[in-house]
Protein backbone atom coordinates (compact mmCIF):
# COMPACT_ATOMS: atom_id res chain seq x y z
CA UNK A 1 0.00 0.00 0.00
CA UNK A 2 1.51 3.29 -0.72
CA UNK A 3 0.02 7.16 0.33
CA UNK A 4 -0.14 9.93 -0.67
CA UNK A 5 -0.11 13.35 0.10
CA UNK A 6 -3.27 15.22 -0.50
CA UNK A 7 -1.53 18.43 -0.97
CA UNK A 8 2.16 19.71 -1.26
CA UNK A 9 4.23 21.15 1.70
CA UNK A 10 4.14 24.43 2.08
CA UNK A 11 6.27 25.83 -0.77
CA UNK A 12 7.82 28.42 1.63
CA UNK A 13 9.02 25.88 4.59
CA UNK A 14 10.28 23.63 1.34
CA UNK A 15 12.01 26.11 -0.48
CA UNK A 16 13.95 27.92 2.50
CA UNK A 17 17.56 27.42 2.62
CA UNK A 18 18.94 27.58 6.30
CA UNK A 19 20.21 31.45 5.11
CA UNK A 20 16.90 32.32 3.96
CA UNK A 21 15.60 31.08 7.10
CA UNK A 22 17.76 33.11 9.25
CA UNK A 23 17.71 36.00 7.54
CA UNK A 24 13.50 35.53 8.58
CA UNK A 25 14.89 34.67 11.93
CA UNK A 26 16.76 38.41 11.78
CA UNK A 27 13.88 39.98 10.73
CA UNK A 28 11.52 38.69 13.68
CA UNK A 29 14.19 39.81 15.98
CA UNK A 30 14.73 42.97 14.17
CA UNK A 31 11.28 43.91 14.15
CA UNK A 32 10.49 43.12 18.12
CA UNK A 33 12.74 45.88 18.69
CA UNK A 34 13.74 46.03 22.16
CA UNK A 35 10.88 44.22 23.35
CA UNK A 36 13.25 40.88 22.53
CA UNK A 37 15.67 41.64 25.33
CA UNK A 38 12.93 41.12 28.32
CA UNK A 39 12.48 37.49 27.27
CA UNK A 40 16.24 36.49 25.08
CA UNK A 41 15.66 32.69 25.73
CA UNK A 42 12.11 33.12 23.98
CA UNK A 43 13.75 34.99 21.38
CA UNK A 44 16.53 33.04 20.72
CA UNK A 45 17.10 31.75 16.80
CA UNK A 46 15.42 28.05 17.61
CA UNK A 47 12.41 29.64 19.39
CA UNK A 48 11.50 32.63 16.75
CA UNK A 49 12.19 29.38 14.04
CA UNK A 50 8.44 27.84 15.83
CA UNK A 51 6.89 30.77 15.19
CA UNK A 52 7.67 31.07 12.04
CA UNK A 53 6.70 27.68 11.07
CA UNK A 54 3.10 28.45 12.84
CA UNK A 55 2.88 31.32 10.77
CA UNK A 56 4.01 29.49 7.10
CA UNK A 57 7.06 31.80 7.31
CA UNK A 58 4.91 35.07 7.46
CA UNK A 59 7.72 37.34 9.40
CA UNK A 60 4.73 39.77 10.17
CA UNK A 61 2.11 37.17 11.33
CA UNK A 62 5.32 35.37 13.32
CA UNK A 63 6.23 38.60 14.65
CA UNK A 64 2.55 39.83 15.90
CA UNK A 65 1.96 35.88 17.26
CA UNK A 66 5.74 36.43 19.50
CA UNK A 67 5.07 39.81 20.82
CA UNK A 68 1.77 38.41 22.17
CA UNK A 69 3.43 35.65 23.65
CA UNK A 70 6.24 37.67 25.50
CA UNK A 71 3.48 40.00 26.84
CA UNK A 72 1.99 36.80 27.96
CA UNK A 73 4.57 34.97 29.67
CA UNK A 74 5.85 38.50 31.35
CA UNK A 75 1.87 38.79 32.96
CA UNK A 76 1.01 35.41 33.32
CA UNK A 77 4.52 33.86 34.76
CA UNK A 78 4.17 30.70 33.53
CA UNK A 79 8.13 29.51 34.85
CA UNK A 80 6.96 30.18 38.42
CA UNK A 81 4.06 27.71 38.45
CA UNK A 82 4.84 24.97 41.43
CA UNK A 83 3.15 21.73 42.50
CA UNK A 84 1.68 23.20 45.50
CA UNK A 85 -0.23 26.29 43.65
CA UNK A 86 -2.13 23.28 41.17
CA UNK A 87 -2.09 20.16 43.57
CA UNK A 88 -5.97 20.03 43.90
CA UNK A 89 -5.98 20.16 40.38
CA UNK A 90 -4.17 17.18 39.88
CA UNK A 91 -5.30 14.49 42.22
CA UNK A 92 -7.87 13.05 39.80
CA UNK A 93 -4.74 12.68 37.24
CA UNK A 94 -6.74 14.32 34.57
CA UNK A 95 -3.50 15.65 32.89
CA UNK A 96 -0.32 13.82 33.83
CA UNK A 97 3.41 13.30 32.13
CA UNK A 98 3.87 9.67 31.55
CA UNK A 99 7.20 8.28 32.78
CA UNK A 100 8.10 6.85 29.33
CA UNK A 101 8.07 8.64 25.22
CA UNK A 102 6.85 7.41 22.55
CA UNK A 103 9.03 5.19 19.52
CA UNK A 104 10.28 8.43 17.97
CA UNK A 105 11.18 9.89 21.24
CA UNK A 106 9.05 11.98 22.42
CA UNK A 107 7.62 13.43 25.53
CA UNK A 108 3.96 11.82 26.27
CA UNK A 109 1.02 13.86 27.90
CA UNK A 110 -1.67 11.87 29.38
CA UNK A 111 -5.12 14.04 29.19
CA UNK A 112 -8.89 12.53 30.57
CA UNK A 113 -11.15 14.85 30.38
CA UNK A 114 -13.96 12.80 32.04
CA UNK A 115 -11.52 12.96 35.26
CA UNK A 116 -12.53 16.53 35.56
CA UNK A 117 -12.61 17.53 39.15
CA UNK A 118 -12.77 21.42 39.66
CA UNK A 119 -14.61 24.04 37.84
CA UNK A 120 -12.44 27.17 38.03
CA UNK A 121 -11.44 28.28 34.47
CA UNK A 122 -8.54 29.96 35.80
CA UNK A 123 -7.10 27.02 38.10
CA UNK A 124 -7.61 24.51 35.09
CA UNK A 125 -6.02 26.50 32.64
CA UNK A 126 -2.93 26.95 35.19
CA UNK A 127 -2.38 23.17 35.61
CA UNK A 128 -2.72 22.52 31.98
CA UNK A 129 0.22 25.44 31.48
CA UNK A 130 2.10 23.83 34.33
CA UNK A 131 1.83 20.56 32.81
CA UNK A 132 2.84 21.92 29.01
CA UNK A 133 5.92 23.93 30.96
CA UNK A 134 7.02 20.48 32.40
CA UNK A 135 6.39 18.32 29.86
CA UNK A 136 9.19 20.67 27.28
CA UNK A 137 11.75 20.52 30.76
CA UNK A 138 11.99 17.22 29.68
CA UNK A 139 11.96 16.78 25.89
CA UNK A 140 14.90 15.02 24.58
CA UNK A 141 17.63 17.26 22.76
CA UNK A 142 16.56 16.28 19.21
CA UNK A 143 12.75 16.24 19.51
CA UNK A 144 10.79 19.55 20.69
CA UNK A 145 7.78 18.06 19.92
CA UNK A 146 5.30 15.61 22.83
CA UNK A 147 2.51 13.19 22.28
CA UNK A 148 -0.80 13.76 23.99
CA UNK A 149 -2.64 10.30 24.50
CA UNK A 150 -6.48 11.61 25.38
CA UNK A 151 -8.68 9.16 27.63
CA UNK A 152 -12.89 9.31 27.01
CA UNK A 153 -12.97 7.54 30.21
CA UNK A 154 -16.30 8.87 31.84
CA UNK A 155 -16.26 11.38 29.38
CA UNK A 156 -19.74 13.29 28.90
CA UNK A 157 -21.32 16.20 27.32
CA UNK A 158 -21.43 17.48 30.90
CA UNK A 159 -17.89 16.65 30.72
CA UNK A 160 -17.81 20.08 28.60
CA UNK A 161 -16.67 23.67 28.81
CA UNK A 162 -16.61 25.85 26.16
CA UNK A 163 -14.94 28.61 28.20
CA UNK A 164 -12.26 26.13 29.19
CA UNK A 165 -12.24 24.63 25.63
CA UNK A 166 -11.21 28.33 24.13
CA UNK A 167 -9.11 29.39 26.13
CA UNK A 168 -7.66 25.73 26.38
CA UNK A 169 -6.83 26.19 22.35
CA UNK A 170 -6.03 30.29 22.62
CA UNK A 171 -2.71 29.33 25.07
CA UNK A 172 -1.65 26.20 23.32
CA UNK A 173 -2.04 27.38 20.00
CA UNK A 174 -0.66 31.17 20.56
CA UNK A 175 1.85 30.22 23.41
CA UNK A 176 3.25 26.98 22.54
CA UNK A 177 3.31 26.81 19.15
CA UNK A 178 5.03 23.59 17.46
CA UNK A 179 4.81 21.76 19.91
CA UNK A 180 2.37 19.19 19.42
CA UNK A 181 3.10 16.43 17.34
CA UNK A 182 0.32 13.96 17.51
CA UNK A 183 -2.49 13.92 19.50
CA UNK A 184 -4.67 10.65 19.08
CA UNK A 185 -8.17 10.67 21.00
CA UNK A 186 -8.66 7.02 22.05
CA UNK A 187 -11.97 5.69 22.31
CA UNK A 188 -14.08 9.05 22.28
CA UNK A 189 -17.99 7.96 22.40
CA UNK A 190 -20.39 8.78 19.57
CA UNK A 191 -21.85 11.75 20.85
CA UNK A 192 -17.98 13.66 21.20
CA UNK A 193 -19.00 13.76 17.26
CA UNK A 194 -21.35 17.04 18.35
CA UNK A 195 -18.62 18.62 20.63
CA UNK A 196 -16.39 17.98 17.95
CA UNK A 197 -17.83 20.28 15.07
CA UNK A 198 -18.09 23.11 18.10
CA UNK A 199 -14.72 22.71 18.82
CA UNK A 200 -12.94 22.79 14.92
CA UNK A 201 -13.90 26.32 15.09
CA UNK A 202 -11.35 27.34 17.72
CA UNK A 203 -8.39 25.20 16.29
CA UNK A 204 -5.79 26.22 13.02
CA UNK A 205 -5.56 23.82 10.52
CA UNK A 206 -1.98 22.77 11.44
CA UNK A 207 -3.42 21.45 14.39
CA UNK A 208 -6.33 20.11 13.32
CA UNK A 209 -4.64 18.30 11.09
CA UNK A 210 -2.16 16.24 14.13
CA UNK A 211 -5.76 14.83 15.53
CA UNK A 212 -6.49 11.31 15.11
CA UNK A 213 -8.99 8.89 16.14
CA UNK A 214 -8.45 5.17 17.58
CA UNK A 215 -10.90 2.67 19.08
CA UNK A 216 -9.84 -0.49 20.96
CA UNK A 217 -12.36 -2.54 19.22
CA UNK A 218 -10.12 -1.44 15.81
CA UNK A 219 -7.61 -4.21 15.13
CA UNK A 220 -5.70 -1.55 12.73
CA UNK A 221 -6.05 1.42 15.42
CA UNK A 222 -3.87 -1.05 17.89
CA UNK A 223 -1.62 -1.81 15.25
CA UNK A 224 -0.76 1.45 15.02
CA UNK A 225 -0.53 2.19 18.29
CA UNK A 226 2.08 -0.58 19.01
CA UNK A 227 3.85 0.80 15.94
CA UNK A 228 4.17 4.12 18.16
CA UNK A 229 4.30 3.03 21.69
CA UNK A 230 5.99 0.08 23.99
CA UNK A 231 3.44 -1.66 24.62
CA UNK A 232 4.54 -3.30 27.96
CA UNK A 233 5.14 1.02 28.90
CA UNK A 234 1.56 1.80 27.71
CA UNK A 235 -1.04 2.24 29.58
CA UNK A 236 -3.86 -0.35 29.37
CA UNK A 237 -6.89 2.01 28.83
CA UNK A 238 -4.68 2.84 25.69
CA UNK A 239 -4.30 -1.27 24.30
CA UNK A 240 -0.86 -0.86 26.43
CA UNK A 241 0.07 -3.70 29.34
CA UNK A 242 0.99 -1.18 31.70
CA UNK A 243 -1.97 -1.71 34.61
CA UNK A 244 -0.65 0.71 37.10
CA UNK A 245 -2.48 3.65 36.42
CA UNK A 246 -1.85 7.00 37.95
CA UNK A 247 -0.53 7.40 41.21
CA UNK A 248 -1.40 11.21 42.74
CA UNK A 249 1.12 10.54 45.45
CA UNK A 250 4.28 9.26 43.29
CA UNK A 251 3.49 12.30 40.60
CA UNK A 252 3.31 14.58 42.81
CA UNK A 253 7.14 13.59 44.40
CA UNK A 254 7.91 13.44 40.79
CA UNK A 255 6.27 17.02 40.20
CA UNK A 256 8.24 18.94 43.52
CA UNK A 257 11.86 16.83 42.35
CA UNK A 258 11.19 18.74 38.78
CA UNK A 259 10.12 21.81 40.56
CA UNK A 260 13.48 21.54 42.76
CA UNK A 261 15.69 21.50 39.46
CA UNK A 262 13.61 24.54 37.66
CA UNK A 263 14.04 26.80 41.13
CA UNK A 264 17.80 26.06 40.81
CA UNK A 265 18.11 26.65 37.10
CA UNK A 266 16.42 29.89 37.56
CA UNK A 267 18.34 30.46 40.78
CA UNK A 268 21.88 30.10 38.84
CA UNK A 269 20.70 32.76 36.22
CA UNK A 270 20.65 30.27 33.44
CA UNK A 271 17.94 30.21 30.70
CA UNK A 272 14.92 27.79 31.45
CA UNK A 273 14.68 24.50 29.34
CA UNK A 274 11.22 25.53 29.18
CA UNK A 275 11.48 28.53 27.10
CA UNK A 276 14.04 27.57 24.96
CA UNK A 277 13.72 25.41 21.58
CA UNK A 278 15.79 21.84 22.68
CA UNK A 279 17.06 21.86 18.64
CA UNK A 280 20.76 22.96 18.94
CA UNK A 281 20.69 24.35 15.90
CA UNK A 282 18.81 24.63 11.94
CA UNK A 283 21.90 22.72 10.41
CA UNK A 284 21.51 19.84 13.30
CA UNK A 285 17.78 20.01 12.48
CA UNK A 286 17.85 19.26 8.97
CA UNK A 287 20.74 16.62 9.26
CA UNK A 288 18.12 14.86 11.69
CA UNK A 289 15.34 15.16 9.38
CA UNK A 290 17.48 13.19 7.01
CA UNK A 291 18.42 10.36 9.18
CA UNK A 292 14.76 10.02 10.03
CA UNK A 293 13.92 9.58 6.38
CA UNK A 294 16.75 6.76 6.24
CA UNK A 295 16.10 4.87 9.87
CA UNK A 296 12.97 6.19 11.67
CA UNK A 297 11.01 6.81 9.29
CA UNK A 298 9.06 2.97 9.23
CA UNK A 299 8.89 2.75 5.66
CA UNK A 300 10.57 -0.04 3.90
CA UNK A 301 10.87 2.91 0.86
CA UNK A 302 11.62 6.56 2.92
CA UNK A 303 9.69 9.09 1.48
CA UNK A 304 11.63 11.44 -0.53
CA UNK A 305 10.54 15.07 -1.37
CA UNK A 306 11.19 14.19 -4.46
CA UNK A 307 7.83 11.89 -4.31
CA UNK A 308 4.64 11.69 -2.43
CA UNK A 309 4.55 7.89 -1.81
CA UNK A 310 5.88 5.87 0.39
CA UNK A 311 5.73 2.64 1.71
CA UNK A 312 5.00 1.29 4.95
CA UNK A 313 7.09 -0.70 6.73
CA UNK A 314 9.36 -2.35 10.00
CA UNK A 315 8.61 -1.51 13.01
CA UNK A 316 5.56 -3.54 12.69
CA UNK A 317 4.87 -5.18 9.73
CA UNK A 318 1.71 -5.66 10.13
CA UNK A 319 1.11 -2.32 9.90
CA UNK A 320 1.24 -1.98 6.24
CA UNK A 321 -2.31 -3.32 5.99
CA UNK A 322 -3.55 -0.55 7.66
CA UNK A 323 -6.42 1.23 6.40
CA UNK A 324 -8.35 4.71 6.99
CA UNK A 325 -10.69 3.75 10.14
CA UNK A 326 -13.79 6.07 8.29
CA UNK A 327 -16.97 3.68 9.68
CA UNK A 328 -16.70 5.11 13.14
CA UNK A 329 -17.10 9.01 12.80
CA UNK A 330 -16.83 11.59 10.38
CA UNK A 331 -13.17 12.88 11.43
CA UNK A 332 -9.48 11.89 11.16
CA UNK A 333 -8.42 8.43 12.11
CA UNK A 334 -5.12 6.70 12.45
CA UNK A 335 -3.70 6.58 9.18
CA UNK A 336 -0.26 5.59 7.51
CA UNK A 337 0.56 9.25 7.97
CA UNK A 338 0.96 8.79 11.49
CA UNK A 339 3.59 5.38 10.81
CA UNK A 340 6.41 6.14 8.46
CA UNK A 341 6.47 9.61 8.64
CA UNK A 342 5.04 10.97 11.87
CA UNK A 343 6.73 13.99 12.46
CA UNK A 344 5.06 15.54 9.10
CA UNK A 345 1.98 17.76 9.96
CA UNK A 346 0.22 17.11 6.22
CA UNK A 347 -2.47 14.76 5.94
CA UNK A 348 -2.03 11.77 3.59
CA UNK A 349 -4.92 10.17 1.50
CA UNK A 350 -4.89 6.48 2.00
CA UNK A 351 -5.35 4.35 -1.46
Amino acid sequence: MSCRKSRPPSVAEKSLSLEEQQAKINDVRRMLGTKADKIPALCSDTAIIRYLKARNWNTKKATKMLDESLKWRLKYKPENIRWEDIAQEAETGKIYRADYHDKFGRVVLILRPGFQNTKSTELQIKYLVYCMENAIMHLNPEKDQMVWLIDFQGWTMSSISMKVTRETANVLQNHYPERLGLAILYNPPKVFESFWVLVKPFLEPKTYKKVRFAYSDDIQSQKIMEALFDMDKLESVFGGKNTAGFNYEAYAKRMREDDAKKSDIMNSGSSLPIIQSSVASQSHESELLASEQQSDSLGSDPCSEASDECELSSVDETASKVESIDSKTPVPTLTCDDVPNIEAAEPKEVH
